[in-house]
């Protein structure tokens, strides 16, 4: 069975990372994927034996997504355009897959209907699957018209919705009100998770871990961290900062220069999950990964939640599960070393947080039920 993915992050990495988890639980259930990435290549993330097709690459100039900037930096135009399009339908007629997977579109993604849309209605003639991969939770939509356009492009062009999530912990009409519409498409694959790795080193052990994923927008909370730490009961203890690879090299080593002795300042590493397992406390965002490996670690946390730009994904998650006694939650505006270092000392004089029991084989449920899909 042959899948093409579609997969196009725009300013973190957490679309691409749970992109690649997505691709390699398709390859491990014997699955041919070819990935169309559409995004710049993100170091450390790796898609396993699934052939990569690098698109010119698009990103988002800030947080606000409203202006999109090619390879070089420059806003993209319909040159641009045309000349993704091409390679995107050109790939679809070399490849010739039995199922098409679109990472978020049409609940996301909406800037790149000008390849997405025609992709489909080929993928529609050649009788080709279709299907959608989207997060648990969807940004909320200020305009009613778009619920609308998104419910109309299910319902017109994709067999399944594939929700990385588990409705026992959010159902997916919690933040798409129009999903009864579509509910005869909606499936839950469980949430993807990333498997526990083997310790290698004692590193992390009561340590503070401050993490920002890729660190597009992390900074303001790296920097509150720094100044925080002599104003919480865990002032004594190791502070280890963790720069996701969107950081540049001067802030990074700014940051460094900074640090106090007691606090060590690194680049993000792949044995994040095995960190949290070990350290006293967590202080990070409220992205989908990141939750994901604090409930899999089961750590004391804190959350900053990314909410600039009308942003509601992260603070929707966090509010959900520090009602649930999981994790504190510390609001990004008005963050400051005094706001963080409360939330710190909450967190730190809590009952070790409670388990949450949610489906974490996201990866192989995608693979089951794309696999029925072909197959029914």
């Amino acid at each position: 069975m042959k899948v093409l993915f579609h997969v196009q992050h725009l300013l973190g990495i957490g679309h691409d990372r749970r992109a690649a988890l997505i691709a390699r639980g398709l390859s491990a259930a014997g699955m041919d994927v070819t990935v169309l990435r559409g995004g710049h290549p993100v170091p450390g993330i790796g898609y396993g034996p699934a052939a990569v097709i690098q698109l010119p690459p698009a990103r988002a100039a800030d947080e606000t997504f409203k202006t999109l900037l090619d390879e070089h930096g420059n806003p993209i135009d319909d040159a641009w355009r045309a000349n993704r399009r091409e390679a995107v339908l050109n790939a679809f007629k070399r490849v010739q897959p039995d199922a098409l997977l679109v990472e978020s579109f049409p609940f996301g993604r909406r800037a790149f209907r000008f390849e997405l849309l025609q992709l489909l209605e080929a993928a529609r003639a050649a009788g080709t699957v279709t299907a959608c991969s989207v997060r648990d939770i969807l940004v909320a939509k200020a305009n009613p018209d778009r619920l609308e356009e998104s419910t109309a492009t299910v319902e017109r062009l994709f067999d399944r919705v594939l929700v990385h999530g588990d409705p026992d912990l959010i159902p997916f009409d919690a933040t798409f009100p129009l999903a009864s519409r579509i509910a005869d498409r909606i499936r839950y694959t469980g949430y993807v998770a990333a498997p526990p790795l083997a310790a290698e080193t004692t590193d992390g052990t009561d340590e503070v871990i401050v993490s920002v994923g890729g660190g597009a927008v992390g900074l303001p909370l790296l920097r509150a961290a720094l100044a925080a730490r002599p104003l919480t009961p865990a002032g004594d203890a190791v502070w280890r900062l963790l720069v996701g690879p969107d950081v540049p090299d001067a802030a990074f080593r700014a940051l460094a220069a900074d640090a106090p002795p007691g606090v060590l300042v690194e680049r993000a590493r792949p044995d994040f999950p095995a960190l949290l397992r070990r350290c006293r406390l967590s202080v990070s965002q409220a992205g989908y990964n990141t939750v994901l490996d604090l409930l899999q670690a089961g750590c004391r946390a804190v959350v900053v939640p990314f909410a600039a730009g009308g942003e509601t994904e992260q603070p929707t998650r966090a509010r959900l599960l520090e009602r649930r006694g999981r994790l504190v939650v510390v609001e990004e505006a008005g963050l400051t070393a005094e706001t963080l270092a409360a939330g710190i000392s909450r967190a730190l004089t809590q009952p070790a947080p409670p388990p949450v029991p949610v489906r974490l084989d996201g990866a192989a449920g995608t693979a089951r039920l794309l696999a029925e899909a072909v197959g029914g």
